[in-house]
């Protein structure tokens, strides 16, 4: 099993405590976020779990507990996002200097193979300070600080704007058109090229190959076997989740509108006083990441949950 850790909200920043009382108990409960009525019941063994990957804006917070993490059998990575944006748009982020200082300690604790750089999501302003040629600055000046401490560096344009449109109202972004997005792409490749590392895209629809920018896997199957060290048997099967990800399966533990860094252009924390409610009924020694629950809808998953290993004897059949 590919756990993640989570798509859906930022648990190295706000729930680092709770994370680390279920890998001691070895179990979490999930709410189904199609049906809040089904909870499912995850085995968090190390024989289960073949791969975390922790998702975050800020790692601060999680860092202390790497070295028992890894000592309990667990190996993992991070997908780490850093925007330029201030605090009108990211409004409980901790200042950008000292989170890029955080990705440098990470990189440097963990190594930079293991430490992915996210630019995104990418949206521009009508006549406002979020323009194109702003995101190629600040695009420069974020990988010539980070160039040392990662291998790989992924972008994503904005997308479900009707989503999130209420919350940036006041914002005032336009449209990306596709010639948009090929000229970025090509400033950012150049960039990218000049320092040597790999640049690819998230879940986008547009192909930029001609720049030599590939479709990502988040959950990279290729990286989770090296990372691992023995072969997994799935790695090539999509989770389908999503229109045009590439990630392999994985079970996500995380809760929509749990987030409270409060990023305006967030589509998995919309509602920004229910997510402030929710954290609030977080408990750390919970089974489940906030609120309450009937113990009577709690149901063991065992469909997705087993390693991936490939046997020895199943390579060399």
């Amino acid at each position: 099993m590919i756990l993640s850790a989570s798509r859906r909200t930022d648990i190295p920043a706000f729930y680092s405590e709770w994370f680390m009382n279920r890998l001691k108990e070895g179990f979490v409960y999930v709410i189904n976020p199609m049906n809040a009525n089904q909870i499912s019941n995850i085995p968090l063994s190390p024989k289960n779990v073949d791969c975390i990957v922790f998702w975050t804006k800020d790692s601060k917070n999680i860092m202390p507990h790497l070295n028992q993490i890894a000592g309990m059998g667990y190996k993992y990575y991070f997908q780490f996002t850093i925007t330029p944006y201030n605090k009108e748009i990211e409004t409980n982020v901790r200042d950008k200097s000292e989170i890029i200082k955080t990705f440098k300690e990470l990189s440097d604790k963990i190594g930079k193979e293991k430490v992915i750089l996210r630019y995104d999501p990418i949206f521009i302003q009508d006549n406002g300070k979020y323009s194109i040629n702003f995101h190629i600055e600040e695009f420069e000046k974020l990988i010539n600080s980070l160039s040392q401490f990662t291998n790989k560096v992924i972008i994503s344009f904005i997308d479900g704007y009707r989503k999130v449109a209420a919350n940036m109202k006041d914002i005032k972004i336009q449209e990306i058109s596709n010639n948009d997005m090929r000229f970025m792409a090509k400033h950012f490749s150049d960039i990218t090229k000049k320092y040597k590392l790999q640049l690819e895209t998230c879940a986008e629809e547009i192909d930029l190959k001609e720049f030599g920018i590939n479709h990502s896997q988040c959950i990279d199957g290729n990286l989770i076997e090296k990372i691992i060290g023995y072969n997994i048997f799935n790695k090539n099967i999509r989770d389908d989740n999503r229109l045009y990800c590439g990630c392999m399966k994985c079970v996500d533990i995380g809760q929509y509108d749990s987030c409270i860094h409060n990023c305006l252009y967030c589509y998995a924390n919309i509602n920004k006083k229910k997510a402030l409610e929710n954290y609030k009924k977080h408990k750390p020694n919970s089974p489940i990441l906030f609120g309450d629950f009937n113990p009577e809808t709690v149901k063991q998953r065992t469909n997705g949950v087993e390693s991936f290993k490939i046997n020895q004897s199943e390579l060399n059949f």
